[in-house]
């Protein structure tokens, strides 16, 4: 087989930098009040800024496949390559701007690429993941010769407060709430070779894993039901800013429509008569089961042991560790689990951009590799691991790059 070495890479970052005091301001007060879990949770994540294609009036200011488009034309440039020479495109993505056609189809059009092969990958976190390793196949296969991967996210759409008012849910609950302090819109792109770049440097791929527990485990992070069955709600005295009453009328409420709707066999948000009322019992809002999140890093930590103990990967070669952790709360604990398993990564070899950037889903990954591609930190000789968890239903996706 041929090697696959990434030779070139990009992001895009929609609109200003968007503080934690400004972020209603963009997406909206609910019910015209300022949330009451807001500075919880943003506390827990530590981000201090990210960006959003929305304007302050919710109207978005680009769509997915244009913030994609971004990022690949932005990679494309800082090479001076050619578009026409590339065989393949494959785009990630947690939801597109359509049903249908796939995402890698809208991007084609909006970059006005020449005929190629196309693929869409759909997931949380990991699809950026899937859709490099789909293009490195293929390279080392040597089927194509000049991949082009890009991975972008538009989670704001969801985030905004029409979304939430729509919902005959007048008081949020912390599962449906909590992804609105943690999720940011951007996209980051690649370009996949079967030789490095004549001049400057390029990242061979070793090999990348991508391992799913979704047998094992519970829905955990999903967008498209209000069925009970498969998604957990928190216990009232999870909840202990709200008033018992108010908790009881509200669990109540969600209650008989989770019934009805599992009654009337409405497990997803396509089950029901009309989208109005789908989102009317808040099956089209974005969900995290806090009750087994925690269990990501669990899963994380147990593949990459795995790794070590299948000659993969040691902890001692990792010059730069790159994670896509969703929160600064489970730094530390990966931390600890590391210690626990005697395969430490010192906090010195960690690169993140969470902090500045905030957490864009799939394109995360992209977008941190771009910032270090390019920060003159890289040497050659050095490895490059990175790690993407996702929690929608517990995979993580592994990559170890050399630098060259």
């Amino acid at each position: 087989m041929a090697e696959a070495y990434i030779v070139g890479t990009g992001s895009y970052l929609p609109g200003p930098p968007i503080g934690n005091d400004q972020i209603e301001d963009v997406l909206g007060f609910v019910e015209e009040k300022s949330s009451r879990l807001k500075s919880r949770i943003l506390k827990s994540n530590g981000i201090r800024s990210r960006h959003y294609a929305l304007d302050r009036k919710q109207r978005s200011t680009h769509q997915n496949s244009e913030l994609a488009s971004m990022a690949a034309e932005n990679c494309l440039m800082r090479l001076g390559f050619d578009r026409k020479k590339i065989d393949m495109l494959a785009v990630a993505s947690t939801q597109g701007d359509l049903p249908l056609p796939g995402m890698a189809s809208m991007v084609q059009a909006q970059m006005n690429l020449p005929p190629c092969e196309i693929l869409t990958t759909h997931g949380v976190c990991s699809a950026g993941m899937m859709a490099l390793k789909s293009g490195v196949n293929q390279v080392r296969l040597a089927e194509k010769k000049n991949v082009l991967v890009v991975a972008s996210e538009l989670a704001s759409r969801l985030l905004k407060r029409s979304r939430y008012e729509a919902a005959s849910q007048t008081v949020l609950d912390l599962e449906a709430e909590f992804l609105r302090w943690m999720l940011s819109d951007g996209s980051g792109a690649l370009l996949v070779q079967s030789e490095p770049a004549a001049s400057g440097l390029s990242l061979k791929v070793e090999w990348i894993e991508i391992i799913s527990f979704a047998s094992d485990f519970d829905l955990c992070m999903s967008c498209g039901t209000a069925d009970q069955s498969l998604w957990s709600t928190l216990a009232p005295e999870k909840e202990p800013e709200l008033s018992l009453a108010a908790v009881g009328a509200r669990q109540a409420e969600r209650t008989v429509l989770q019934k009805r709707s599992h009654e009337n066999g409405e497990r997803s948000w396509q089950d029901y008569a009309t989208y109005a009322e789908a989102e009317a019992a808040g099956a089209l809002l974005i969900r995290q089961n806090l009750r087994i999140l925690d269990n990501i890093v669990k899963v994380g930590v147990d593949g990459f042991l795995r790794l070590i103990q299948a000659g993969k990967i040691s902890a001692d070669e990792v010059d730069h560790f790159v994670c896509h952790y969703s929160s600064h709360y489970f730094r530390g604990k990966i931390l600890e689990l590391f210690k626990m398993c005697g395969c430490l990564i010192p906090e010195e070899k960690w690169f993140t951009n969470l902090y500045t950037k905030g957490n864009t889903g799939c394109a995360s990954a992209f977008i941190a590799l771009d910032e270090l591609f390019w920060s003159g930190r890289l040497q050659t000789g050095q490895v490059i691991f990175c790690v993407v968890p996702e929690s929608g239903r517990f995979t993580t996706a592994y990559m170890k790059l050399t630098v060259v």
